[in-house]
């Protein structure tokens, strides 16, 4: 699709690969694919303290790079893909933005997910930067496969509702989205974010969530509640208390204003 219908050239590059930390790669490439991909996730966290925070910039390109790229903060998976998939078209790489149902049943979810997937040379991957606990690198996009990263593993189905994407859970496989290759516009992408952020429903205003792959571990939290895996042992999960939340935060180097986390900590008292 046509980088002039998102308006990639607006997006800075360079300060996007200072900010991750990554060189410029001389092409489009498997092994330049995962090192952005690895780099970005260890960088950005996956979370909705703005739309919590009522003040969601919005999901256009110069927004979503002011917040990421300037600010070093994170946001959910409309921003991601926004973000992750201008690098891409900037790089040389082949990319669609597709959209996405979550859940265990896709006739009873809206498309409110975006993935990114990229060409290279004929081999489909699926890119999925904008969700909590997804693929920790590109998968191929075929019917089948399977991909295991630091002892998680994930699998890539073809389904009578388009791509569906599990991922391992005791001694079966949990649905977490599936994709369709429906056309995907700028305004697709902003109604999707605009429901997902303002619907009343929606779990994005009633619960908080953050989460960051680390150096040695995966760290997810909610507003009440602290997920730790580490490859090799088992997962820890216990609830916690606000004060522990906050200095969850404060590990994970979410740059916030005091303004912003004061409000944060006020807002975490009116969770369920």
């Amino acid at each position: 699709m046509s980088d002039d219908l998102w308006g990639t050239d607006r997006l800075d590059l360079t300060a996007y690969l200072g900010r991750i930390g990554v060189s410029e790669p001389p092409g489009p490439s498997r092994e330049a694919l995962e090192e952005i991909y690895d780099a970005h996730l260890r960088t950005f966290t996956f979370d909705n303290i703005d739309v919590l925070l009522d003040q969601h910039p919005g999901v256009d390109l110069p927004d979503v790079q002011q917040k990421f790229v300037g600010r070093g903060r994170g946001g959910y998976c409309f921003e991601h893909g926004t973000l992750f998939a201008a690098v891409l078209d900037r790089l040389g790489f082949a990319v669609e933005r597709r959209l996405a149902r979550v859940g265990a049943d896709p006739t009873a979810a809206g498309r409110t997910h975006l993935v990114v997937v990229a060409d290279l040379d004929g081999e489909r991957l699926l890119i999925d930067p904008g969700f909590g606990l997804s693929v920790w690198r590109p998968i191929p996009l075929v019917d089948g496969a399977v991909d295991e990263v630091r002892g998680i593993r994930h699998r890539v189905r073809w389904s009578e509702h388009g791509w569906a994407l599990e991922r391992a859970k005791d001694d079966d496989w949990e649905l977490m989205h599936t994709h369709d290759e429906a056309l995907v516009v700028p305004s697709d992408v902003a109604l999707g974010h605009h429901y997902t952020s303002t619907h009343p429903t929606v779990h994005f205003r009633h619960r908080m969530i953050v989460t960051k792959l680390l150096e040695d571990r995966h760290l997810s939290l909610t507003h009440n509640t602290v997920t730790i895996r580490r490859e090799g042992a088992e997962t820890e999960h216990r609830e916690i208390g606000i004060d522990e939340v906050m200095a969850h935060i404060e590990e994970l180097a979410v740059p916030l204003t005091d303004d912003e986390r004061t409000r944060l900590g006020e807002r975490l008292k009116t969770l369920d």
